[in-house]
């Protein structure tokens, strides 16, 4: 019986291997000409492409990916964005946190592991170069034999995305200049890498007669064409720089069933708001009329873009219609832009699947408070946690902190709640003049439980408060709850979701609002919790958090090369 039970442990333990395989890809990233909205621009691309190769692997694979700079002027980072890094804190993807950047020129090799399955996304993550177009998704399948809890034919992919003709260093130089210059609205918005400008809106004349050109096929609409009859899987990314969208499939409903690679107790829609960072799978029928093809469409939300910045619009083509059939109707509208309800009542209405519900601990041993701030700092225009404006530093905090490095940053704790909270007025422009730059981080203690209290606030302009993806990076959190107004810390935590709350890794705070998260810090390294809207982090609205960094093993030599890397010589 024991020799048996051997031989069946064997035999299981060649199947595992046999399942966890390894995928690997070979990424060359340059600049190239492209015309994705039908203005021209340098944009960054792998392998010639932007949207970037999709990465598609099985839970329990050790993704692989060789990536060459060839930027020539610039240095790189990627992100894999959703990926927990459980054991490979280095592989983050995370300049000034996780690595040194990848200078031009060199090759940086990334490997993880994909641990759960779900969709997620991988981008840029030096300066601002996320809005240039480096970005893609990673697709992660459940084992061979592992069913999800909803069905559906055909599996699909698209991200969302804004686009600007401002290169990312005009837009960077603006953010950084006094007097302060903000990166506006975009042009055109992106459906798979595609849009439409309208060229004879340019505001200045061009040299270059092809600079804008409404008849490239690089600009024609992204088309997704279905079979009639049949129930489709549409994986739905944003990787905006800056605006919140809505989207929807015109005279089709839509079923929310994942988010951030977590089953959501299935939600009927017609809009779908979402926020940069995020990640949704949506089920929709086609059974709609056949004869016709029908409009795929986002809109911005939450800001007045309304007369600056066209709709998305994609085809969704019913096989066999010819695909370059436009519909016989005009798109439909999107939602009111400044009409917060829609939005915070599906941000509500997230919960965990039932029979995938990960019971969150209950309660925290910290709870830490984060008033978003914006205000001015020697002149310049900062955003700021706290009133403390991130900056990162030239040595990579996994590495200061692994090596020691005490003297690299700035070694005060920063603060878990603004001195004068209980008094502070989120309705009104406040006058921050105790606000500084740091790149002090926060020290978690490992395995503990932490609350985190995302506070929005007026901006410096008057009636005035922004939505705010913010995303972290190394874990899950539980989504606790939502409010509006002013965080209370006696009242609010009695209305938690305990029962089952949806795990995310990427959260909105809406104007005039709090979102409330909890996770626990088991996962060492140092991991980076910002803004994911591009300008914003750039401008200091982040944060690093590290946890059991003694635990991390010895640290790869290709993560260095920068600042004080304790006489780190390249080989």
């Amino acid at each position: 019986m024991r020799r048996f039970i051997a031989l069946l442990l064997c035999v299981f333990a060649t199947m595992a291997l046999a399942e966890a395989r390894v995928r690997r890809y070979k990424w060359d990233v340059k600049y190239e000409f492209k015309s994705p909205d039908c203005y021209k621009k340098l944009v960054i691309t792998i392998n010639g492409k932007s949207p970037g190769p999709s990465i598609l692997a099985q839970q329990g694979d050790t993704v692989v990916v060789e990536v060459t700079n060839g930027l020539v002027t610039e240095n790189l980072a990627i992100h894999w964005h959703g990926i927990r890094q459980i054991g490979s804190p280095w592989s983050d993807g995370t300049e000034g946190v996780t690595q040194c950047p990848i200078l031009p020129g060199d090759t940086f090799t990334y490997r993880f592991v994909v641990d759960r399955p779900g969709t997620y996304l991988y981008h840029a993550h030096y300066g601002m170069q996320r809005v240039a177009g480096l970005y893609g998704s990673i697709r992660v399948s459940p084992p061979d034999g592992v069913a999800e809890p909803f069905a559906y034919d055909y599996d699909r992919s698209i991200i969302l995305n804004d686009w600007y003709h401002k290169s990312t260093y005009e837009q960077a130089v603006g953010l950084s200049s006094n007097p302060f210059v903000w990166v506006g609205e975009p042009e055109s918005l992106l459906i798979q890498g595609k849009g439409k400008f309208n060229c004879s809106k340019l505001s200045s004349p061009t040299l270059d007669p092809a600079a804008c050109n409404a008849t490239s096929p690089e600009c024609s609409p992204y088309v997704l064409t279905v079979i009639p009859g049949k129930t489709y899987r549409l994986r739905i990314s944003s990787l905006t720089s800056l605006s919140a969208l809505s989207f929807q499939i015109e005279g089709h409903n839509m079923t929310i069933v994942e988010a951030d690679g977590h089953y959501v107790e299935p939600i009927e829609v017609q809009n779908l708001f979402i926020y940069s960072g995020e990640t949704y799978s949506i089920l929709f029928k086609t059974d709609q009329e056949p004869s016709r093809n029908y409009w795929i469409t986002t809109n911005i939300v939450g800001r007045d873009a309304t007369t600056k910045t066209p709709p998305g619009l994609a085809v969704l083509n019913y096989y066999p219609n010819h695909p370059k059939r436009a519909p016989p109707t005009n798109a439909p509208a999107g939602p009111i832009w400044n009409d917060t309800a829609p939005r915070r009542a599906q941000s509500l209405a997230i919960k965990a699947r039932q029979g995938y519900i990960h019971t969150p601990p209950p309660k925290s041993d910290r709870v830490i408070v984060f008033l978003n701030t914006q205000n001015k700092i020697d002149g310049y225009v900062r955003w700021s946690v706290n009133n403390v404006s991130f900056t990162l530093p030239h040595t990579p905090y996994l590495v200061a902190l692994k090596d020691n490095l005490h003297h690299v940053f700035d070694q005060r704790p920063p603060p878990d709640l603004l001195h004068d909270f209980k008094n502070y007025d989120i309705y009104s422009v406040a006058n921050n003049k105790n606000a500084t730059s740091s790149n002090a981080i926060y020290r978690l203690k490992f395995n503990t439980t932490v609350d985190i209290i995302l506070q929005n606030a007026n901006t410096m302009t008057v009636n005035n408060s922004e939505t705010h993806p913010w995303h972290l990076h190394g874990h899950d959190f539980w989504v606790l709850g939502y409010g509006t107004g002013k965080f209370d810390p006696d009242n609010d935590p009695k209305k938690y979701n305990l029962a089952n709350p949806i795990m995310k890794n990427t959260v909105p705070v809406h104007p005039y609002g709090w979102t409330a998260l909890r996770f626990v810090a088991d996962n060492p390294g140092a991991w980076l919790f910002h803004c994911h809207i591009d300008s914003h982090f750039y401008m200091g609205m982040g944060v690093v958090f590290e946890e059991g960094v003694d635990r991390v093993g010895k640290l790869p030599p290709e993560i260095m090369g920068c600042g004080e890397t304790k006489g780190f010589k390249k080989p």
